[in-house]
C-alpha cells in the first residue's frame, strides 16, 4: 500500500525538495510513497485570490482566511478520507516518534501548511485537524515543518530503510536517547574507540550501550529522563503503585 502525502500550501513547488532525494527520494520513485501538493490559492474565489486578511481587533501581519483553508480542507478530506489531518504550527501539541509511528503505520497524511501570523482559529473549530508542532521554534512557514514530518515517516514506511530493525534502538523509540557510536579507524588523534566495543562479548557491549543511552539522557534531557524514569515505575497494570500513605 502506498502511503500518501497531501500537502496544503502556498509553496508547491516546495515540495518534494529534500524529500526527491536519497532514501526517500528512491521510495518515491519506487512508488513506496506519493507526494500531493495543493496550493491553498486555488481555493480563494475573488480575481486577486486572496487567502488571507487583517487581524481581527489589529495587529501585525496577516491570518489565513478560514473560508479558503476550509474548502482546501475539504478537497483534501474527499481525496484522501482516512487520512489524518495535521496542521503544522508551533500552538500545537509537540510531536511524538510515537505518533509519527503511527501516522506511518496509516494509509497517508494531509499537511496544513501555515503562512504569515498563522490560521484562523475557526478552522479548528470547524474541521477534523490536529495541530502539532516540530519544536519550540518559529518558522517563516509550516512547509520545512511538514517537510521534517514526512521524513520521520518516510524512513519507517517498509523497505525504505536498509535493515528491518535499525529503526528500533534510535533516540526517542524507547524513551531514551541513542547511544553514541564508532567506527574505523581505532585511533584518531589520540582518541580511542572504547574497548568494550572491540571485545566481541555481545552481552557487554549490549550492557555498555544500555548505561551509555540512559547516562546521555540523564544528562543532556533530563525532561526525557524524568518521563522515562516516571513509565518503567508504572505498574504493567497501569494501576498507581501504593504508597506508605495508602495503606
Amino acid at each position: 500500500m502506498t502511503f500518501r502525502a497531501q500537502i496544503l500550501t502556498l509553496y508547491p513547488e516546495m515540495f518534494p525538495g529534500p524529500l526527491g532525494v536519497s532514501i526517500a527520494g528512491r521510495a518515491l520513485e519506487e512508488g513506496v510513497w506519493s507526494c500531493s501538493p495543493i496550493q491553498i490559492r486555488d481555493f480563494a474565489t475573488d480575481k486577486h485570490r486572496t487567502v488571507d486578511d487583517t487581524p481581527a481587533g489589529g495587529g501585525a501581519g496577516m491570518v489565513l482566511r478560514v473560508d479558503v483553508l476550509a474548502s482546501a480542507v475539504d478537497h483534501a478530506l474527499t481525496a484522501l478520507p482516512d487520512a489524518p489531518i495535521l496542521a503544522m504550527t508551533p500552538r500545537g501539541a509537540p510531536i511524538t516518534q510515537a505518533r509519527v509511528r503511527e501516522l506511518a503505520t496509516g494509509p497517508g497524511v494531509t499537511i496544513l501548511c501555515g503562512r504569515f501570523e498563522g490560521f484562523d482559529e475557526r478552522i479548528f473549530e470547524a474541521r477534523p485537524i490536529e495541530e502539532v508542532s516540530m519544536g519550540d521554534i518559529v518558522l517563516s512557514g509550516g512547509e520545512p515543518a511538514a517537510l521534517m514530518l514526512l521524513d520521520a515517516c518516510i524512513r519507517l514506511l517498509p523497505g525504505v530503510m536498509g535493515a528491518a530493525s535499525s529503526g528500533f534502538e534510535e533516540s526517542f523509540e524507547n524513551g531514551l536517547l541513542e547511544y553514541p557510536h564508532y567506527t574505523r579507524p581505532a585511533e584518531w588523534e589520540g582518541r580511542t574507540i572504547p574497548e568494550v566495543l572491540r571485545s566481541g562479548d555481545h552481552a557487554k557491549i549490549a550492557a555498555w550501550r544500555k548505561q551509555r543511552a540512559e547516562d546521555d539522557t540523564r544528562l543532556r534531557r533530563p525532561d526525557l529522563w524524568e518521563r522515562h524514569e516516571g513509565a518503567r515505575d508504572q505498574p504493567a497494570s497501569g494501576a498507581r503503585r501504593k504508597t506508605k500513605k495508602d495503606k
